[in-house]
């Protein structure tokens, strides 16, 4: 209950404010008052445009003077005007912006205006008519929102190379998303989770074509609406959606170096209905070598030295398709159906030439030359969402039940060959296969309290349950053949269940503050049984979770914002953190997770600022993220025999595992500014820095440092349809506890050609042009029990050509409110795995 006091407090506290704010004064009771009701219909059909702003301005300084909203019937109404001229301003998204000139209000009577007609926006494709465009990055009160659709480099590419260019992000060297240097973050396709990821995110993010993405929004500061896992904050990729009446429909193919794409589009509304399909091909290539170096100290003045030297291709074939239908039962209900699929496979080889030397070891010298046919390896998901939402008689009213299935199942095999000398002395072969279920139910309801007042409560429920079953067969031409190796294969069974209500309160006082609170409770369900080690997982916790967010515009047309925001995250360690099976990766090295695990709890608190001066925007944001007993990745030395009983050897095994051993604390700064220096060129920049502390008591040992990550974009627009695009991405080094990573950076070069009097476009891309590989090195140690370098060499020079052709005609209708669910939960760890 103590986090309800916040909202109470603005509850009660806010009573006088508004009876202040209401009751005039002597010398407004001395001026003469009128009023001003309207009413706004759409210009084609003559329905009511419901939600219509509306904006009373000075007609000689062109200052607001008050705002409203139109209700079901279109009607919208000011009361207590001072006597004047004014000017109404009405948008809606959609339609084109109405100004009503010189109008005269007085104290006789309430003046009401002829009905206003509203045109919607034409997007005629064979005559393209920009009546409105939105910048390349957009800073929104709660998140920040990058229109990828505006960035003609993304054209061709994969969503993995899209995000490097969004404000705040970056890749880890193994390619999944981290944010503001944390990887604890919820990745999430149009507000929902998605078997796609289920198995690989940093995969999933190559295979999907970034032609498909219309925009990324970044939300550091999640209200309590949201749920409350991932510390880093949330990263929602929203796919391309056409919602406009008649049909569209468009076609996009890529050839490059790196990956291939197909991807076509159908787009249809006919009265209530609404039906978007997309089906895609795509092909990725991805290969790397690396170099690893370690040195293990076995006693005073004895060593023992391992160097590994690897070579990987990875190649990725398979389609997705989504089908999404809304139709609108009534004027105030709404029904949404949609399915996304995706079926990929994928093949790979591996060969990987090691030694290790120590006192006591002979022949340790080997080569094992691996390989995953696509016939073994594939990656199947569907997700299934339905919705139901009704609109209330009053604007922002509304009531939505909203549901989720997402499955995912996955087979994957290999086959390992390892020669010592001139011939094979052991072969090992693999399959695991896995599968995963995610349901959720949630229910929301928003009542507005008066004009500015929003009152939101809802529940959520979160079903999961995952499974895997790994099994190695080992051969070492005995003349036995392949035999399982029980104590190297692994079975369990994984449910996690989440249940969550929350509130949430927001209001405006004087058209230049906002406040914003609530508080969200989820109880959480974890069980888990590892059949091979009869090792189990049983756990049960409730975290209160509070919000604050406050927010003042002023200067000179309200053009700045200040905001200040706290709110608590959660962190859950997934099941591969919790797995306890060891996972042997060659004679040296070892890892597993830890049932033992804890949920980690961060404090969060932001203080921001925006301004924008004609063509020019800023936006600045600094941060601070505090963590108590956090999940780090601890990598040690045992004895050899700890970990091979038939060891006899004096030698050691690096062992990685999850400990919640450690304080993490970050401070930072993100700054991210745009502005167009003519109406031809385009400048966008963003760079995010902050200095990292994280250090464990228990095992003594920390580490801090200022990393860095930003990125700078030129686009300039030609004559006769040419476009050009530039841009550079740098990422600092990184820190982690046990050691340190180095810096990149990435560079792309963009040209663009319209065709078919812009039905069509041609655009080339080239991709790190005058470097051939991206170095990724880590460098690792602990005093006295090892040292260690790996050094990754990423093949990432690219070229691709690619050809888009859109068709059709249609006419934007006013837009529905659609609802879908937001899963951002669950922790994958320092690498996403």
């Amino acid at each position: 209950m103590k986090y309800l006091l916040p909202i109470i407090a603005l509850l009660v506290l806010r009573q006088p404010l508004l009876g202040q704010s209401q009751a005039p004064s002597a010398a407004s009771n001395a001026t003469s008052q009128g009023h001003l009701t309207g009413t706004v219909l759409h210009a084609t059909s003559k329905q009511p445009v419901e939600f219509a702003t509306v904006a009373l301005l000075n007609q000689v300084s062109g200052v607001v003077v008050a705002s409203s909203v139109c209700d079901t019937g279109g009607k919208f109404s000011f009361s207590k005007v001072v006597a004047g001229e004014y000017k109404l301003s009405i948008t809606f998204v959609g339609f084109e912006t109405k100004v009503v000139e010189h109008i005269q209000v007085g104290s006789s009577g309430a003046p009401k205006l002829e009905t206003i007609l509203l045109l919607p926006t034409a997007q005629q494709l064979g005559e393209v008519k920009v009546t409105g465009e939105r910048e390349l990055i957009e800073n929104k009160a709660d998140r920040l929102v990058y229109n990828a659709e505006k960035d003609q480099s993304n054209t061709g590419g994969t969503t993995a190379d899209l995000l490097k260019k969004v404000p705040m992000l970056s890749l880890d060297p193994d390619g999944n998303p981290e944010l503001r240097g944390s990887t604890s973050v919820r990745v999430l396709i149009n507000g929902k989770p998605s078997g796609m990821l289920a198995n690989n995110i940093a995969d999933a993010l190559r295979r999907l074509p970034a032609d498909q993405v219309k925009s990324v929004e970044v939300i550091t500061s999640p209200s309590a609406k949201y749920d409350a896992e991932g510390s880093g904050g949330i990263i929602n990729i929203i796919l391309k959606k056409n919602a406009a009446s008649g049909t569209t429909g468009s076609f996009t193919g890529t050839v490059g170096n790196m990956n291939n794409s197909l991807n076509t589009s159908l787009n249809s509304r006919r009265g209530k209905l609404a039906v978007t399909s997309e089906l895609g091909l795509a092909a990725y290539y991805n290969r790397y070598r690396s170099v690893i170096r370690r040195t293990d100290v076995l006693a005073p003045a004895e060593f023992a030295e391992l160097n590994q030297r690897t070579f990987t291709r990875n190649y990725n074939q398979g389609l997705t398709g989504r089908l999404n239908l809304d139709y609108d039962l009534t004027e105030k209900d709404v029904l949404t159906l949609g399915a996304n699929t995706e079926l990929f496979r994928y093949r790979g080889t591996r060969t990987v030439a090691s030694s290790y030397l120590a006192p006591g070891v002979l022949d340790e010298v080997y080569r094992r030359d691996i390989e995953w046919p696509y016939a073994n390896n594939r990656f199947p998901s569907v997700d299934v969402n339905a919705g139901y939402t009704h609109t209330g008689k009053r604007p922002r009213q509304e009531l939505s039940v909203l549901g989720l299935l997402s499955t995912s199942v996955g087979r994957q095999a290999y086959f390992l060959d390892q020669t010592r000398g001139e011939g094979i002395d052991y072969r090992e072969t693999n399959v695991n296969t896995s599968r995963n279920r995610e349901l959720t139910l949630q229910v929301d309801y928003a009542q507005p309290t008066d004009s500015t007042g929003l009152l939101e409560v809802g529940s959520k429920a979160i079903l999961r349950t995952a499974g895997s079953d790994y099994v190695i067969e080992a051969d070492s031409l005995d003349g036995r053949g392949l035999v399982l190796v029980p104590s190297r294969s692994n079975q369990f069974d994984y449910n996690q269940d989440v249940y969550a209500g929350y509130l949430s309160y927001g209001f405006s006082l004087r058209k230049v503050y906002s406040f914003k609170a609530g508080t969200r409770v989820e109880h959480t369900r974890v069980t888990g049984d590892f059949v091979s080690t009869e090792a189990s997982v049983r756990q049960q916790y409730t975290n209160i979770i509070p919000n604050l967010l406050f927010s003042r515009d002023f200067g000179a047309n309200t053009a700045q914002k200040l905001k200040v925001s706290y709110t608590r995250r959660i962190q859950r360690p997934s099941i591969w953190l919790l797995n306890p099976y060891l996972n042997v990766n060659n004679g040296r090295s070892a890892s597993s997770g830890n049932p033992n695990l804890r949920a980690e709890l961060t404090d969060a608190y932001e203080l921001g600022y925006s301004t924008s001066h004609k063509s020019s925007t800023l936006n600045l944001s600094g941060y601070w993220r505090q963590t108590n007993n956090a999940i780090q990745n601890v990598s040690t030395t045992l004895p050899a025999r700890d970990i091979f009983p038939d060891d006899t050897t004096n030698t050691s095994v690096l062992y990685n595992t999850f400990q919640n051993v450690a304080r993490r604390s970050t401070y930072g700064l993100s700054v991210t500014g745009s502005t167009k220096p003519n109406p031809k060129w385009t400048l966008n920049a963003t760079v995010n820095a902050f200095y990292l502390t994280v250090k464990s008591p228990l095992l003594n040992v920390g580490n801090r440092g200022l990393m860095y990550n930003g990125n700078l974009s030129s686009a300039w627009t030609f004559e006769h349809g040419y476009s050009f695009q530039a841009s550079m991405y740098v990422n600092s080094r990184r820190i982690f506890l046990q050691g340190n990573g180095n810096g990149f950076q990435t560079h792309t070069l963009s040209v663009k050609k319209e065709l078919f009097e812009k039905k069509g476009s041609l655009t080339l891309n080239l991709e790190n042009p005058f470097s051939r590989t991206i170095l990724f090195r880590a460098d690792l140690a602990v005093p006295d029990s090892y040292s260690l370098r790996s050094d990754t060499y990423a093949y990432n020079r690219a070229i691709r050509l690619s050809f888009n052709y859109q068709f059709g005609a249609t006419s934007s209708d006013p837009a529905r409110p659609r609802k879908s669910i937001r899963n951002d939960d669950q922790k994958k760890g320092e690498g996403g795995s």
